[in-house]
């Protein structure tokens, strides 16, 4: 077959490559490209609500958008560092962890990772499904509506098997064929939010924009905080997965900007068309609260809502696919050896029973979600504070991929300077969040008295970062100060190992002369 032929047929053929270094010949596109992934995950109507639950908090319309935009920011400017690493090694970031926390130490930060991704994953979905349900309901009331109007039960199941098993499908595909797919979305969900917000501006009340009052420091800094978990620290653990195919000489400036582009850009127009929209109506906050997008669709035409429901379930279909491709290579790096096909399959299953806690048990969409957003946060921020920290160090070694091997094959089985960073950054940020879910709380809180719990402290989400700040600077401490960094363990590579090739490579393709090729390859071919 031609080679034509082959790259034509590449984009819908299973991808290979699971926690392995993607090899330089299969290193492809420009930084640019990671503009459409992650503006398709963001240009969705929840982009909207986000903005009514910052507003939420006790801010007015200005405060929001400032802390809001802010927040955003922030938290895309780390996933765009932490996004630097996949070009320089070919790993998705929860195999460039090994090079911190040890093969089989990352289990534990891998394991917290894919527990975001699944929390993600049913919340994308289930508000997937019930946007298809209620479509439905609204065009065929006699067959897919209870009596007061609402989605039947069958309904909503009905999409979620629908929207689960498109998922599935295409996220098994791989990276070349989703960064196809986004690119598309991308355009279809653009334009159509820009239609939704001419129907949206013409309803904000500007007379009452003033009404509400200013909130004080801490709950200005609450809305930094709050803004910052739902849009990029929960992400922090997906940063170099789509990275990783780009060349490895791919400058880190183009890798940062057009991530923190994609990212933001959407989310911060939308942030401020839900606040100026709350601003004036305060009943639509409450109505969000309880369904953040059928509270805005209600506001449409129907000629208008009938295709606007459909882009809002490809749009959430397609943040779906790309944290369900991620979520296969977290369980990957906790251990498991499965083929990422299995792996999207457990996740399905894991993803049904979140569903059916949030859809019947949850008697609060909102309150579950942010105490969702509260405990991923102080996880996944301890540990891109860490896994920042540490891109020092594997600079100042090249870059070299043997860190992420077996013991005495260049890696280590843990190290225990990240683990203990980690262990105490998580265990002091949970015990400083507070949780309105009760079954969520029953976890956070702990180090606070009863008025921290109930007070704008508690509320403000300060210990999410207070365990970012934690769990590096310990970190920073104990490598750099203190000096307890052990170096790769080549102990089990033998003169005939050596023999056969050289080690890893190093920052700008270079490599790094170590004797690790057969046991770095022994170890690909068993974790793919």
């Amino acid at each position: 077959m031609s080679n034509e032929a082959q790259q034509g047929r590449r984009g819908t053929t299973v991808e290979s490559n699971g926690v392995n270094p993607v090899p330089d010949a299969e290193r492809r596109g420009k930084p640019s490209g990671l503009f459409a992934v992650w503006f398709a995950w963001n240009i969705s109507i929840l982009g909207i609500s986000y903005g009514i639950f910052v507003f939420g908090l006790g801010l007015n319309v200005w405060q929001t958008i400032v802390a809001g935009t802010i927040g955003y920011l922030a938290s895309s400017a780390l996933v765009g560092i932490l996004a630097v690493g996949g070009p320089r090694t070919g790993l998705p970031t929860l195999a460039q962890t090994r090079f911190a926390f040890g093969i089989k130490g990352n289990r534990i930060p891998a394991f917290f990772a894919y527990l975001s991704n699944m929390g993600w994953k049913v919340t994308i979905i289930t508000l997937a499904s019930t946007t298809g349900a209620n479509l439905f309901a609204k065009l065929w009331p006699s067959v897919f509506a209870d009596a007061d109007g609402s989605s039947a039960t069958f309904t909503i199941v009905l999409w979620f098997v629908l929207v689960l098993a498109v998922t599935m499908t295409v996220s098994v595909l791989g990276h070349e064929f989703i960064m196809k797919v986004e690119v598309w979305i991308s355009w279809v969900t653009g334009i159509m939010t820009v239609a939704f917000l001419g129907f949206m501006v013409p309803e904000i009340e500007w007379s009452h924009l003033g009404d509400t009052p200013a909130g004080g420091p801490l709950v200005f800094i609450g809305g930094i905080i709050m803004a910052m978990t739902l849009v990029g620290l929960g992400f922090l653990n997906y940063g170099g997965d789509f990275a990783r195919y780009l060349p490895r000489d791919t400058p880190a400036r183009g890798v940062i900007s057009w991530t923190v582009a994609g990212l933001s850009l959407p989310v911060v127009i939308l942030l401020a068309v839900g606040a100026l929209l709350v601003g004036g109506d305060s009943k639509l906050g409450a109505a969000t609260a309880s369904d953040p997008i059928g509270a805005l669709t209600a506001l449409l035409p129907m000629w208008f809502f009938v295709p606007f429901s459909i882009i809002i379930v490809i749009s959430l279909v397609s943040a779906a696919i790309t944290g369900m491709y991620s979520s296969g290579l977290a369980l990957m790096a906790v251990g498991v050896r499965l083929r990422r096909s299995v792996t999207t399959s457990i996740n399905a299953v894991i993803i049904a029973a979140g569903a059916f806690y949030l859809l019947f048990i949850s008697t609060s969409f909102l309150a579950t979600f942010q105490s969702f957003l509260s405990l991923i946060a102080v996880m996944m921020g301890t540990m891109g504070g860490i896994q920042i920290v540490d891109f020092v160090r594997q600079r100042r070694m090249g870059w070299n991929t043997d860190m992420a091997n077996p013991r005495g094959y260049g890696g280590r089985d843990a190290r225990w300077t990240a683990i203990l960073s980690l262990i105490t950054g998580t265990v002091v940020g949970l015990g400083l969040v507070t949780s309105s879910d009760p079954n969520f709380g029953k976890i956070t809180g702990f180090l606070l008295t009863e008025s921290g719990r109930t007070g704008v402290f508690g509320s403000s989400g300060l210990g999410i970062v207070i365990a970012l700040a934690l769990g590096a600077a310990l970190y920073a401490i104990l490598t750099f100060g203190l000096r307890l960094d052990p170096k790769p363990d080549y102990s089990l590579v033998t003169a005939g190992d050596a023999a056969r090739g050289k080690g890893g490579h190093g920052e700008g393709g270079r490599e790094v002369p170590t004797p690790d090729a057969a046991g770095r390859h022994a170890a690909e071919r068993t974790e793919r």
